[in-house]
């Protein structure tokens, strides 16, 4: 069971003090949780992509090659990289060199983003949604089996027979991010990709059903399950008490929520919502590290993952707090997960 952290290097209002931190603070203070996550043996490290004043990360190569030249071990990855608004000859040559740079340790997250500001940034139509990923999806796996590729699309100019370059030592490790649609493990299982299930929301039961679909689903168009990989993601955060945990991680939280709920047209959050989603069947990973290890177990259980990774800073947690939190996570959360 491998376990991470993913962070979109969020720059909200600290929704006590109501500072807010500087882009470049908050990108360094990424580097410096990445590093910690590598010193307390954690497995993976990704940084997400967004366009917006409050995450700082636009560039997540960029950052992830800064904490390759600060680690040894650790795994980087995007999360997620945005490829419907992006190149997918430039996506795929980032993540390769990042991988070379790194000795082997890059991977490649892709997925529509669960937020729309880079389709107009970059001068894409939202009502092209689905087809621009699904193109350039297709294309990025042929930049990965084909060094000379030949292609043409709709949303792209054709490719004739050029090389794209750097190729990569190894096969570079290339998983989608789903949020939880069928039509979206679908797609993944039937190109024989991994899959990283985003749960920010519900009870994680209702996730079976489509966890089940990917594996039938891959066994269907020829692939073996058992050599496929499943990895959840999903908001939390780890304190010596649970009710530490629950008090400092409730004001960024709901303050993030309510912000992206106002966006959104979702009612504001209330206490005892937050409250029901700390419960055993709830989907937030808050509490001290017997209860969180016990929660990543019944998803393992539950779900059939091989991997959970932890998205601590929602909202603007103090830098000290998202340290203190990944050292619990990376020390005795993992001790008993792998206990169990």
């Amino acid at each position: 069971m491998e376990l991470g952290i993913t962070t979109f290097a969020e720059t909200m209002p600290d929704p006590v003090t109501g500072e807010t931190v500087s882009h470049g603070e908050r990108l360094r203070q990424v580097v410096a949780e990445a590093v910690l996550a590598e010193q307390v043996g954690l497995d993976v490290f990704g940084v997400g992509e967004h366009h917006r004043p409050d995450f700082a990360s636009s560039a997540p190569a960029v950052v992830l090659a800064a904490v390759a030249g600060r680690t040894s071990r650790i795994r980087l990855f995007p999360a997620v990289a945005v490829l419907s608004t992006d190149d997918p000859v430039r996506v795929y040559q980032q993540y390769v060199t990042l991988d070379l740079l790194s000795g082997g340790r890059a991977e490649l997250l892709v997925g529509r983003g669960s937020f729309i500001e880079s389709f107009p940034l970059f001068g894409y139509s939202l009502s092209d949604y689905d087809e621009l990923f699904v193109e350039k999806l297709d294309l990025l796996l042929l930049l990965a089996r084909e060094e000379v590729v030949t292609w043409s699309g709709r949303f792209r100019p054709p490719i004739e027979a050029r090389g794209v370059y750097p190729r990569p030592e190894r096969p570079l490790p290339i998983r989608v991010g789903v949020g939880g649609t069928p039509q979206s493990i679908i797609r993944a299982a039937t190109r024989g990709l991994d899959v990283a299930l985003a749960i920010i929301g519900g009870n994680p039961e209702r996730f079976r059903a489509l966890t089940g679909l990917y594996r039938r689903s891959l066994a269907e168009s020829g692939f073996d399950p058992e050599g496929r990989s499943l990895s959840v993601h999903a908001h939390g955060y780890v304190a010596e008490s649970a009710e530490q945990a629950a008090e400092e991680y409730y004001d960024s939280y709901a303050f993030a929520m309510g912000r992206i709920g106002r966006e959104r047209g979702w009612p504001p959050m209330t206490r005892s919502q937050y409250d029901a989603m700390l419960r055993p069947e709830g989907s937030l990973m808050v509490g001290d590290p017997e209860q969180v290890a016990a929660k990543i177990l019944r998803w393992r259980d539950l779900l059939g993952i091989d991997r959970f990774e932890l998205h601590i800073s929602v909202g603007t947690l103090p830098h000290d707090r998202v340290l203190a939190a990944i050292e619990l996570f990376g020390t005795k959360v993992r001790a008993l997960v792998e206990a169990g």
